[in-house]
């Protein structure tokens, strides 16, 4: 690999858009290489890397400079201070616990948010208020003194997708997709066990009707059960060793009690029954009176987008990094 194509993937893989398309072929990178270093995790295969050279060097820096964004996004540069929420608050956000949580949730994969900031830690984002009245993040970064290295997430559409997701500046999908999911199609993943919440199961924000599956060949052990005013529509699968998988809120159940599903039959359908806020299902693992974590139980995998999308990636998330990179959009708090 020549040197001109290590920097065209280092700045792919790490720091700022000005600095990975702007400055890339400028021959005075020393500083901004150490910089841009410290943030990438390892280097792509040499028959990738020759591919995205080549995509970079057929598009512009004008093509991937796309238009600032509009009013609707806020900018926020600050730095940690006590909690997340408190940060937040102090940085003058008007509703700072939602935006904790929406960020949390970007970002729990990798870090405990709880436990893992440090005073002084600095926070990028960019984000507006969603159509369902909660903040909706565009991008963010998370300078982290623990682990040193930052931390990225960019909300962005890929193309074969139903949903956009977020992914890091590298390509690689935040969150984690689980083996043999209970559910294949959705818009978010709300809610972890070691979010921090005290949840038991796991959420994943779809629309009502969204079908749901068994992971693995099981017994319906139950339809319908407990208290309906918090369960709504459910179903209990047992799986051979003995544990039991919850699908609670439901809009409808596919199965009968006592019947036997086989791995990827349908279960039921989402909704927005018993004590649900909006349209998710719930799942949940128990084992006599423990309760599992469907992310260890299950296994999980990550995306990467295609060598293909990569130019289209840079390209649709440009604002949002030239917005985070922007000094003059807000004073840092």
């Amino acid at each position: 690999m020549t040197e001109k194509q290590q920097w065209i993937v280092y700045g792919i893989l790490g720091g700022s858009l000005a600095f990975n398309i702007l400055h890339i072929f400028d021959s005075s990178t020393d500083d901004a290489s150490a910089n841009s270093m410290d943030v990438m995790e390892e280097v792509l295969p040499e028959e990738q890397v020759e591919a995205v050279v080549d995509a970079v060097e057929e598009t512009s820096a004008a093509q991937l400079e796309q238009v600032a964004l509009s009013s609707e996004w806020n900018v926020l540069h600050t730095r940690v201070q006590h909690s997340l929420t408190r940060t937040f608050s102090t940085a003058g956000v008007a509703d700072a616990d939602a935006l904790s949580m929406v960020f949390t949730r970007l970002f729990v994969w990798d870090v405990d948010l709880s436990r893992d900031l440090r005073p002084d830690d600095k926070i990028e984002l960019v984000y507006r208020t969603g159509d369902d009245g909660f903040p909706e993040i565009g991008g963010a970064r998370l300078h982290s003194q623990k682990y040193g290295k930052t931390y990225t997430a960019f909300r962005w559409h890929a193309p074969n997708d139903e949903y956009a997701s977020y992914w890091m500046i590298d390509g690689t999908e935040t969150n984690h997709r689980l083996n043999n999911s209970p559910i294949k199609r959705f818009e978010q993943i709300t809610s972890l066990l070691k979010d921090g919440r005290g949840h038991k199961g796991m959420d994943w924000k779809a629309p009502v009707g969204t079908p749901t599956y068994a992971p693995k060949s099981a017994r319906v052990s139950r339809v319908n059960f407990g208290n309906f005013r918090y369960n709504g529509n459910c179903v209990e699968l047992q799986f051979s060793d003995g544990t039991l998988a919850k699908y609670l809120h439901l809009e409808k159940v596919s199965v009968q009690e006592g019947q036997t599903v086989k791995v990827g039959q349908q279960v039921g359908l989402v909704g927005n029954t018993g004590r649900s806020t909006a349209p998710h299902l719930h799942y949940q693992l128990d084992k006599g009176r423990k309760v599992l974590d469907p992310v260890k139980y299950h296994g999980t995998y990550r995306r990467k987008i295609s060598e293909s999308d990569v130019i289209s990636f840079l390209s649709d998330i440009a604002p949002m990094i030239n917005a985070l990179d922007s000094q003059e959009v807000v004073a840092e708090r």
